[in-house]
């Protein structure tokens, strides 16, 4: 997906898949100069295209092109890389310094650890433990 997400001028920031009834395929989409309606619109009829035919999801779904928001959601540790200093709230799946879910400040990626700050604390949470993230922006 992401060769034809890239060949239109984006970059695949992630994908989502939840499925049950009424399941839904979501794609995020990204660019420096932002995402209009008309570029998910693009790139949907695009995908729709390669899921017809290479069918690689069983049964029905709702597909979803959409941008990843202020609050986006985190797929890869790279992505971490470009807001340190910004809060991303982690859900674990076990619990690091007592918690399992936290807001914490984006201090630095190392390796496949991510480290974060929380109430004065430095964390590093082996990246393999992060269930779901997002980051969330701060209105000052």
């Amino acid at each position: 997906m992401a060769p034809v997400v890239e060949d239109l001028g984006f970059v695949l920031w992630g994908l989502e898949y939840l499925q049950g009834r009424g399941a839904v395929l979501r794609v995020f989409i990204d660019h420096a100069d932002g995402i209009t309606v008309d570029n998910c619109a693009a790139v949907s009829h695009e995908i729709s295209g390669v899921l017809d035919v290479e069918d690689p999801i069983p049964g029905e779904y709702n597909l979803e092109v959409s941008s990843p928001g202020m609050d986006r959601p985190m797929f890869e540790i790279t992505q971490y890389v470009d807001y340190i200093g910004e809060d991303v709230q982690l859900k674990l799946l076990a619990p690091v310094s007592g918690k399992r879910k936290m807001t914490a400040a984006i201090v630095a990626v190392d390796g496949e650890t991510l480290v974060v700050e929380l109430d004065g604390e430095t964390l590093r949470i082996p990246y393999s433990q992060v269930d779901r993230a997002r980051l969330q922006p701060r209105f000052d």
